[in-house]
């Protein structure tokens, strides 16, 4: 088993300015899945996952990669990181398209499903993962600006890139949402982030109604993280928090990205053909009410 840092671990990190990279955290986060074990289980699949610059996202695509898909990743600021993911994907025998785009922006989405689908010729899989957040103390000093910027990107991206890729979507194909426990508990420093969270868990739920009435095969779930150590967090957390991060879980530890990413393997593949409508939590014992 590897060496999970525990919070204790984090009583000296440190912030980083907004957007952060990983490439420059003090801490590495975990995401190169040097322990896991792949199985096939989405050879011959196509998988679009946003976000996959670093962090959960590139923890998942590398994940797919493993298991024998085709990948593309699509981020919106951070090239350098970009590349890495590129790199780890290649390096391992995968293949992985890099698109530029910002997902609050409809048509950027629907060019992204494109070039996806003229690159590998279809589209199995989708994983909305990009986020934005940022802390306040009170709802009064969340500006305008601030809420659209939250509410555009982690729901509006959602939806687009969704409306963009189902119909390249079919019978076993699979969506995959990027939820929080925090849409499930609150949290007082990041309510409207907490606000979109709860939005995409509602948007996964309903969208498994609406597919299951169509007809249409496709299946659609969230995973729900608990703290995870990824460059959001220095990026946009306040230090005191940074520095004891994960102390509130029952295992006594912040996540790491290659432990989320099996999560999302079994909800692309036929090993969850049972299973829609679901929020799967990945937690540490962060457990919601």
């Amino acid at each position: 088993m590897p060496d999970r840092p525990t919070s204790e671990d984090f009583k000296n990190a440190q912030s980083l300015p907004y957007p952060a990279r990983q490439s420059e955290m003090d801490i590495q986060p975990q995401t190169d899945l040097k322990e896991y074990r792949a199985a096939d289980k989405l050879r011959g699949k196509v998988a679009l996952v946003t976000g996959a610059d670093s962090g959960i996202g590139r923890a998942v695509a590398l994940a797919f990669a493993l298991e024998g898909a085709q990948v593309a990743i699509l981020y919106n600021e951070n090239d350098g990181d970009a590349q890495v993911t590129k790199q780890l994907v290649e390096e391992r025998g995968g293949h992985c398209l890099v698109i530029k785009a910002d997902v609050r922006d409809k048509a950027a989405c629907t060019d992204a499903v494109k070039q996806t689908v003229d690159a590998y010729g279809g589209l199995n899989v989708l994983v909305n993962n990009a986020a934005f957040q940022a802390t306040q103390d009170s709802i009064l000093d969340i500006s305008e600006e601030q809420l659209r910027r939250t509410l555009e990107t982690n729901l509006f991206g959602y939806v687009f890139m969704i409306q963009a890729a189902l119909p390249h979507l079919h019978e076993g194909d699979a969506i995959i949402n990027t939820g929080s426990i925090v849409g499930e508990t609150g949290n007082p420093m990041l309510v409207d982030y907490t606000a979109s969270k709860g939005g995409i868990h509602a948007l996964t739920k309903s969208l498994a109604l609406q597919f299951g009435k169509l007809g249409n095969g496709v299946r659609i779930n969230a995973v729900l993280p608990g703290p995870v150590w990824t460059p959001n967090i220095p990026g946009t957390m306040p230090l005191d928090e940074v520095q004891k991060f994960g102390h509130e879980v029952a295992l006594g530890r912040p996540g790491q990205p290659e432990e989320l990413a099996p999560a999302y393997v079994y909800l692309a593949c036929q090993d969850s053909s049972f299973v829609t409508g679901t929020l799967l939590q990945v937690t540490g014992g962060k457990l919601s009410s």
